[in-house]
C-alpha cells in the first residue's frame, strides 16, 4: 500500500475495526488484570524498521488493536489506583472519538468556530461547577503542568509589569529573581512550570510547620514582610497526593491581599472537593485566587490530555501569550476568541469536545454523585485498614486518597520500608490491582486514589485481599 489516497473510498473501515473492538474491551475491563506483564513481550512486535511499502489501514489498525488491547495498562478500568488517573466516562470517550473524527484546528476562530465556541462554553460550565467567578478568563491545556505554566506565566507578566518590564517582549534579563512561596504540599509540577518559564525549579521556597508539609503561616508572613513591598507569588495547594491535605486558601488569600501578592492555586484534583458539601471547605477561598489550575483527566474522567487554567484578570493572558504580529494569523474580532493567544500552545486539538460531552451527559448532579460515591469508597477503605491488624492508616481519609502501609506483627520498624517497597513491586507485577508506592513522612506507603467512575467498594476490597496474599510470602523471605 502506498499513497493513503488509494483508501479514500473506505476511510471509515478502520474506524469500524476500532468500534467492534471497543465493546468487548470496555465490557471486559472490570474482569481484566490492570496490567499483564506477560503481554509486554508483544511490544517488540510494534517495533522494527520503517516499512517501505505499508500494510494498508485495515491490517495496520487490526495489528495495533490486537497488541494494544492486550499489552496496554488498562487504566480506564475500576482498579487502577495509581497516580490519580481517572478513566473516561462513556460520553467523554465518544466525545474524544468525535474530536479525532472532526480533527479541528482548535487554536483560532477562523480555523474552527466550533472548537472555539465549545471551549468557551465548557470553560463557563467548569467555572460554574467549581464556584469560580464567571468573570475569570481561562483556557484548556494538555495537563495541570501546562495549566501551571499558563497561570504562572500570567503571574510573571504581572510581576514584570510591577518592575516596569514587559517580560513577554524583553525577557527576564536584569530583573531580580521572582519570589515564589508555598507550603511543603507543593507538587513537582509547579516547580517544573517555574523551570520551563525560566525562573528555576529550586527558587521556590517552602514554609512548613510539620513533616507533613502543612503551611507555616507566621513564617510565610515574615518572609513577605521582609520583601518591603516587592511583588511575590504565593502558591496554595488543594489536595495533596499523599494524604489529601490542603492549604488554608482563605488565609493565603488574606496574606496575598495584605502584601500585594499574586495567589496561584494548584487544585489538580482537589478542585472537585467543591462539588460535595462534605468537602467544599477544602476549596474555600479559591474564588479569590489570581490563577487556578485543575486537571480534567483526573476526577472529571475525560481522556488524556486535559487540564484547565483560570485567570482572574483575563487581559493578562494575551499579554503573556499573544501578539503574533504576522498577517496570516489574524486577530479575533468581536465575540470571537483565538485560544492560541491565551495559553502556551499554538497548535491545539479541540479538547473541549469530550468535556462538553461528559458535562452535558451527566451534569452537575451526576458529577456530585460520582464524587460523593468516591468519597464513600475511600472512607470504606480507610475503615477496613483501621480494622486490619496487619495494616496501618497513616493519614485521615480527607478526600479520595488513602495513605497506609503494610505492617504485620513481628516486623521491626527498620524493615518496614523495604518490605513495603517489595510489596509494591509485587502488587504491580501481579497486575490484578494497580496502586503505587511513595514516601510519606519518611515511610514507604501505598496511596491509592479513588477517582475512576467505575470503582466500587469491591474493587478496593480486592486491593487489600491481594496485599494479604502477597505480603506474607515477602515477610518470610530472608
Amino acid at each position: 500500500m502506498d499513497d493513503p489516497f488509494a483508501e479514500a473510498g473506505a476511510a471509515a473501515a478502520p474506524l469500524e475495526l476500532v468500534l467492534r473492538a471497543a465493546g468487548p474491551y470496555l465490557d471486559g475491563l472490570p474482569d481484566r488484570r490492570v496490567h499483564d506483564r506477560s503481554a509486554d513481550a508483544l511490544l517488540a512486535e510494534l517495533d522494527g524498521p520503517l516499512p517501505d511499502r505499508g500494510d494498508g489501514a485495515l491490517a495496520s489498525v487490526e495489528r495495533l488493536l490486537e497488541i494494544g488491547t492486550r499489552a496496554a495498562t488498562h487504566s480506564s478500568g475500576p482498579r487502577f489506583f495509581h497516580l490519580v488517573v481517572g478513566g473516561s466516562t462513556p460520553a467523554a470517550m465518544a466525545g474524544d472519538w468525535t474530536t479525532s473524527l472532526l480533527d479541528q484546528a482548535g487554536g483560532m476562530w477562523v480555523a474552527s468556530p466550533l472548537a472555539a465556541q465549545v471551549e468557551t462554553t465548557v470553560l463557563r460550565w467548569l467555572k460554574d461547577l467549581f464556584g469560580i467567578p464567571l468573570s475569570y478568563g481561562g483556557v484548556l491545556t494538555p495537563s495541570a503542568t501546562l495549566a501551571h505554566v499558563t497561570g504562572l506565566a500570567c503571574a510573571r507578566t504581572w510581576w514584570g509589569e510591577r518592575h516596569g518590564v514587559d517580560v513577554a517582549s524583553q525577557g527576564l534579563a536584569g530583573l531580580p529573581p521572582m519570589p515564589v512561596f508555598s507550603s511543603g504540599l507543593v507538587h513537582p509540577s509547579t516547580r517544573k512550570a517555574l523551570q520551563i518559564l525560566g525562573h528555576g525549579r529550586d527558587t521556590l521556597r517552602t514554609f512548613a510547620r510539620d513533616d507533613i508539609g502543612r503551611i507555616d503561616l507566621a513564617a510565610l508572613e515574615a518572609a513577605l514582610a521582609g520583601l518591603d513591598g516587592a511583588p511575590a507569588v504565593i502558591v496554595g495547594n488543594v489536595g495533596d497526593v499523599h494524604g489529601g491535605d490542603s492549604d488554608p486558601i482563605t488565609d493565603l488569600a488574606d496574606l496575598a491581599a495584605r502584601y500585594g501578592c499574586w495567589l496561584h492555586v494548584d487544585a489538580a484534583f482537589g478542585m472537585f472537593a467543591a462539588l460535595s458539601p462534605r468537602t467544599s471547605h477544602m476549596t474555600a477561598g479559591v474564588e479569590r485566587a489570581d490563577s487556578i489550575t485543575a486537571d480534567g483527566h483526573k476526577w472529571l474522567n475525560v481522556p488524556y490530555e486535559s487540564g484547565f487554567s483560570f485567570i482572574r484578570d483575563p487581559a493578562l493572558q494575551p499579554r503573556a501569550f499573544g501578539d503574533w504580529g504576522v498577517p496570516y494569523l489574524p486577530e479575533a474580532g468581536g465575540d470571537q476568541v483565538n485560544y492560541n493567544t491565551l495559553g502556551p500552545e499554538s497548535s491545539r486539538r479541540a479538547r473541549a469536545l469530550p468535556i462538553w460531552a461528559t458535562l452535558r451527559a451527566y451534569g452537575r448532579d451526576g458529577y456530585r454523585e460520582m464524587v460523593e460515591r468516591h468519597l464513600d469508597v475511600a472512607a470504606h477503605l480507610g475503615v477496613l485498614i483501621e480494622q486490619d491488624p496487619d495494616l496501618e492508616l497513616l493519614a485521615p481519609v480527607r478526600l479520595n486518597i488513602v495513605c497506609f502501609r503494610y505492617r504485620p506483627a513481628g516486623v521491626p520498624e527498620d524493615r518496614l520500608n523495604d518490605l513495603n517497597t517489595r510489596l509494591g513491586e509485587a502488587l504491580l507485577a501481579d497486575g490484578r490491582v494497580y496502586a503505587g508506592t511513595s514516601t510519606y513522612r519518611g515511610m514507604k506507603v501505598f496511596r491509592p486514589a479513588i477517582v475512576n467512575w467505575r470503582t466500587t467498594p469491591a474493587d478496593v476490597e480486592l486491593l487489600l485481599q491481594v496485599l494479604h496474599e502477597l505480603g506474607p510470602t515477602l515477610v518470610r523471605e530472608p
